[in-house]
């Protein structure tokens, strides 16, 4: 079976050609032809807040706290971006709980986060409950960050230094292919 979410993924490394045009309407925003969100938890280290940052602002979307999502409004948004750390093995339980919400039916969803090792696979729950709810995943990813928990705490953490300049600009590239191809 395969370890991907089931609709549309693309992230460093991935292929386009199965994403699904999306024809957007305009906002009244002026410049985007999709109102975008991008919705973050990131407490350890700081490293998700870093990659949020980066795909706010190469989206010109608005950008804030997942733990904040509870109050807002979703209604202007078409694309939501919902990203965490890994918390064993899994995205954040903010992540989880968000993705039962009934104010992302209709929109257009991605996954980003970053771990240790900035494996996709992660991703594997929230894309379950995405699925389920029939909320269209237009893209995924993922990169590697400063990981300290468990064990990796005695040895000074895993992949120190993460999301270095590299995995920013990896960030920074999915979101223009995202926007490229959702019509942004």
């Amino acid at each position: 079976p395969s370890q991907r979410c089931p609709g549309r993924i693309f992230g460093p490394g991935m292929e386009l050609e199965d994403m699904i045009p999306y024809n957007g309407k305009k906002t009244g925003k002026g410049e985007a032809d999709m109102a975008t969100l991008i919705l973050y938890e990131s407490f350890h280290h700081g490293n998700t807040r870093k990659v949020a940052e980066v795909l706010a602002e190469e989206l010109g979307a608005d950008l804030d706290n997942i733990n904040e999502a509870h109050s807002l409004d979703l209604a202007p948004y078409d694309l939501v971006g919902i990203g965490s750390g890994v918390f064993h093995g899994s995205l954040h339980p903010a992540v989880l709980a968000l993705a039962q919400r009934e104010a992302l039916a209709g929109k257009k969803v991605f996954l980003y986060s970053t771990s240790g090792t900035g494996r996709i696979k992660y991703h594997r729950e929230a894309c379950r409950i995405f699925s389920s709810r029939g909320i269209a995943l237009v893209g995924e990813f993922s990169c590697r960050g400063h990981d300290t928990s468990g064990l990796w705490k005695w040895i000074g953490g895993l992949a120190k230094g993460h999301p270095d300049r590299q995995d920013l600009e990896e960030a920074r590239e999915f979101a223009r292919r995202l926007r490229e191809e959702t019509g942004l």
